[in-house]
């Protein structure tokens, strides 16, 4: 069983990349997380999950022990494969999904493509008592308000006329800037920032 992979990052692309180690190149699909903190012809260390089927052997690579962690609690789930899982990874951050998990937001969950609402609830019952570590409780309760006000925010601009992924982004960054600020001031940021 593959553990870790070190080598140097021969193709680097958002949803795998090639990991040569002293000249053998080793196929690892990665998730968007992974993706940002690699780098074409640089030295890189990975940890690999293997997965052996019938039809082929399939390596996953993950910067951090917890996102694979995280991985394999998620294909644990009936219904979730190692695609699912992937996106969901590249979707929402181990928090985000550790807190929409324990707070039972299926919406959010609903968010990764692909995972519709019968799979996302089935992430919430089965991963409940697992993803406790994930997350800080404190956190916890800011990230779901947060969220909330992020929602409200992004769903006044749609009506608006203007695109969620257009100022999803912006939202993200002003939220972490000031926690606390209200719907309306961020709906405000967000128009002046456009």
């Amino acid at each position: 069983m593959i553990f870790s992979l070190q080598g140097n990052v021969q193709e680097l692309t958002p949803t795998y990349a090639v990991i040569n180690v002293q000249g053998v190149g080793y196929y690892v699909g990665i998730s968007l997380m992974t993706s940002q903190t690699l780098t074409l012809n640089k030295e890189t260390f990975l940890f690999i999950q293997q997965i052996i089927r019938e039809d082929a052997h399939l390596l996953f690579g993950f910067n951090t022990r917890l996102e694979k962690e995280m991985f394999n609690l998620l294909i644990s789930v009936n219904g979730v494969g190692a695609v699912s899982a992937l996106i969901l990874l590249s979707t929402l951050s181990l928090e985000e999904i550790a807190s929409a998990v324990l707070s039972r937001n299926s919406a959010l969950i609903q968010k990764a493509k692909g995972i519709g609402a019968k799979t996302a609830e089935r992430i919430i019952v089965d991963l409940k008592d697992k993803v406790q570590k994930f997350s800080n409780p404190e956190e916890n309760i800011s990230t779901f308000v947060d969220n909330k006000i992020k929602e409200e925010s992004l769903s006044a601009l749609e009506v608006l006329g203007i695109p969620k992924r257009m100022s999803e982004k912006l939202a993200d960054k002003i939220i972490k800037q000031e926690p606390s600020i209200s719907v309306e001031e961020l709906v405000k940021q967000i128009l002046k920032n456009i």
